[in-house]
């Protein structure tokens, strides 16, 4: 029985690179080591979309991008024992399930695949269960989705019964990755501190390149070799849950720096990391540099996982707007505070309006408009685009916002050019948390013959 496993990650989110998958499976191989790759490709707003697209066409709603993140290397990975575990099933498990078996027979590959569903809370009895828990959630909204954070048990289960390539649709991210390691290992469900251990592992690989160098990179004071052609990243895990992380040949890098940073990465309370299943706890976590990008974590624990479950609900949020206009030369700044000024006094009353003028002043969250009424003490800039979103639950009255900032090409100020013109159906988000006792995750094997 192997005392080490190599996690790696072929996906941090939906829009990542699709050939970086390659050389992680690459390196996997070439180890020799009990291995497995995760795509992690699932947001909150991606799974909503997916929910839409399901709606139009019961087909899709999966990842988009699913066929050119596997093509290239699910062949390699039965041929190598390399589990492949994603949750880029999102709003249709069962269609990626298709898409799969779909690239196996085309490569003529047989693999046992198993399809992790019971996530999607929109049915009566869930719709039931989210009334009564979740105080936000007025019965006017219309939902788009319901989706409760389902933990590592249905995953693990799948790959008991021999399952190869594991799709889930809404898991916890670090889940993917501590399942094939309880799998491997035999860790109880109530083993808490190497599920802790296990847990901040699949956090480090969860965001793909963030933490071999991509989110941190800031050249001139965070300088990432080659990010062109970064590597992402690879997690080595004993069987007693200490790992290191390093990442696959490449460009980029692993070092305290990068790994601090992914670390604490949505991280509120370092000693009461919530997850389905368990609380992590790093407050008292060190890192050491063993050289050539490998980085080993210690200090990690864990204790008793939450008693109830996360749901996050999307719903109907009107509609949102974005029109664009830029200006140049002398005095630029006070023209697109002017044709701010106008599309505000014409436009309906009822819109939520906030302007930004990019490359001056619009990434501060000033939808109040506070930062807006300093502009007179920021130096003025020749070459400023001002942009205006609307947001209203009625399509007509957002559009007349747009029309007021297509008008201003011969309406003036003067100098203005470059229009761009955009108009969404917006979605809202809340959370809640619903009894264990609610959720039933379903696990179904699938048999697929390679021609």
């Amino acid at each position: 029985m192997a005392e080490r496993m190599l996690v790696g990650c072929g996906a941090g989110y939906s829009g990542d690179r699709v050939d970086a998958p390659i050389a992680v499976v690459r390196d996997l191989r070439a180890s020799g080591e009990p291995a497995a790759i995760i795509f992690e490709t699932l947001g909150e707003r991606t799974l909503a979309l997916g929910q839409l697209r399901r709606r139009e066409n019961m087909a899709t709603g999966h990842e988009p991008k699913l066929r050119a993140l596997l093509a290239p290397v699910l062949g390699d990975c039965i041929a190598s024992g390399i589990s492949i575990i994603g949750n880029f099933g999102a709003a249709n498990p069962p269609a990626a399930g298709e898409i799969i078996a779909g690239l196996a027979r085309e490569a003529g590959v047989s693999l046992r695949l198993g399809i992790v569903t019971g996530d999607d809370m929109l049915d009566a009895e869930g719709l039931e269960v989210l009334r009564a828990c979740c105080a936000d959630l007025a019965a006017d909204k219309a939902l788009v989705s319901a989706n409760v954070y389902l933990g590592a048990a249905p995953i693990v289960e799948a790959l008991h019964n021999g399952a190869q390539v594991v799709v889930t649709g809404r898991v916890a991210d670090p889940s993917l990755t501590l399942a094939p390691l309880m799998h491997a290992f035999g860790w109880a469900e109530d083993d808490w501190p190497r599920l802790g251990q296990g847990t901040m592992a699949g956090h480090l690989l969860e965001c793909g390149a963030q933490v071999t160098g991509g989110y941190f990179a800031d050249p001139g004071f965070k300088d990432v070799p080659a990010p062109d052609l970064i590597g992402y990243p690879i997690a080595a895990v004993a069987r007693d849950g200490l790992f290191m992380i390093g990442k696959a040949m490449g460009g980029g890098v692993v070092d305290r720096r990068t790994v601090t940073e992914q670390l604490l990465y949505e991280v509120h309370d370092p000693a009461a990391y919530l997850t389905p299943d368990v609380t992590a706890d790093i407050s008292a976590a060190s890192l050491s540099e063993l050289g050539s990008n490998w980085v080993q974590v210690d200090g990690v624990t864990g204790h008793a996982r939450p008693e109830k479950l996360k749901v996050t609900v999307c719903y109907d949020g009107g509609w949102l707007a974005e029109g664009e206009i830029s200006y140049l030369g002398p005095n630029a700044t006070a023209r697109a505070q002017l044709a701010a000024d106008i599309v505000r006094r014409r436009s309906p009353r009822g819109l939520r309006i906030r302007c930004d003028l990019i490359g001056v002043m619009s990434v501060l969250a000033d939808d109040a408009g506070e930062a807006w009424a300093r502009l007179n003490e920021v130096p003025d800039n020749e070459d400023v685009r001002l942009r205006v979103a609307f947001a209203g639950p009625d399509k007509a009255e957002v559009e007349r916002g747009l029309q007021e900032v297509e008008a201003l090409y011969c309406a003036g100020p003067a100098g203005g050019g470059g229009i761009r013109l955009a108009l969404r159906p917006r979605i809202a988000a809340t959370s809640c948390f619903v009894p264990r006792s609610a959720v039933k995750p379903k696990v179904e094997m699938v048999e697929v013959r390679g021609a």
